[in-house]
């Protein structure tokens, strides 16, 4: 294989396909037809002599070949758009795509709400959010960046602490008027939880009964804390919730204030290559920024969530 000869507008493709997952997926983003799509692709795999993709009822799989060939053209990516930064302006260089992990109640109780002012400030910039409840796998291109409830313990990355934030026993009023009171935390074990499936937590940060209610029985259990929010809501049982999730739920009390709440963090992460990419970069900063506002929001010492207010342009010619 000779890398001059290769077409770069099918490698654009091929980059597209390995995000997107499906060829049709990818189509509609490059705004192609689906069977042009399909026909590079094909191109691509004779020019290179290997075949990248493995097609599935799901959609398009890389193959081994496919992987190697995703991370060479990341990093040309990456190069690129270090480039553009650094010789750029301002205005040239933040756009494209950015592709943003996080938990699931983090991304969509908080993250979601300012990321649509984000990206109504950087019209140019498209941020895709990745609200599950794993890790999303920044060494396999997963996402650009991530906010993870761990710091990586080894690989090329930079990380730092974006907040603390404080987890609460939570039970609706009517719960504690019909369940036998509820004065310390031995008393927990005379009631029922809502908590995740032991053996699916993707991290033990989230094993948190376990240090508040070793004696409680959970009678539901779920890998999605917002399915616990709602289940704690209908008042059959307490559940620990982060503040911030439980922020807008106003029928929830906070059960043993001071005692039964515990404090974990979120960390910022993302591939040491990508950190200078400008559209990485001012994402990055702004998330940093509306942590810092909400902090108080985050620990639960307020139910009021606070906005970062876009710049401010002087007018021309002013100092």
């Amino acid at each position: 294989m000779n890398p001059a000869r290769l077409n770069w507008d099918n490698l654009r493709i091929f980059l597209a396909v390995a995000r997107a997952h499906t060829a049709l997926d990818a189509a509609q983003l490059l705004d192609m037809d689906h069977s042009t799509i399909t026909r590079r692709l094909r191109r691509l795999e004779n020019e290179i002599g290997s075949l990248l993709f493995s097609r599935t009822t799901q959609g398009h799989a890389l193959t081994p070949e496919g992987t190697r060939l995703l991370n060479h053209i990341e990093k040309i990516e990456a190069t690129l758009g270090a480039m553009e930064s650094d010789i750029s302006n301002d205005a040239q260089a933040i756009s494209g795509q950015v592709r943003l992990g996080a938990t699931e109640g983090f991304g969509c109780t908080f993250l979601a709400p300012h990321l649509a002012h984000f990206c109504d400030q950087h019209r140019d910039i498209v941020v895709d959010l990745l609200a599950v409840p794993r890790f999303v796998n920044l060494s396999k291109r997963e996402a650009d960046l991530a906010i993870t409830i761990e710091r990586p313990a080894a690989g090329a990355y930079v990380a730092c602490k974006l907040s603390d934030y404080r987890l609460q026993l939570y039970a609706t009023s009517r719960y504690l008027a019909t369940h036998p009171p509820i004065r310390n935390l031995r008393d927990l074990a005379l009631h029922r939880l809502t908590g995740y499936v032991d053996d699916l937590v993707f991290s033990a940060e989230l094993s948190y009964l376990a240090q508040i209610a070793p004696q409680s029985r959970v009678s539901l259990r779920s890998t999605n804390v917002i399915a616990q929010l709602h289940a704690a809501r209908q008042g059959k049982a307490l559940a620990v919730l982060p503040c911030f999730l439980a922020a807008d739920a106003t029928d929830l009390i906070p059960v043993l204030p001071g005692k039964a709440r515990i404090t974990r963090n979120f960390w910022l992460v993302t591939p040491a290559e990508h950190r200078q990419v400008t559209r990485v970069r001012v994402l990055w900063d702004y998330l940093r920024s509306v942590a810092e506002l909400n902090q108080d929001y985050l620990m639960g010492e307020t139910t009021t969530m606070r906005w970062l207010a876009p710049p401010r342009h002087e007018p021309a010619g002013r100092l």
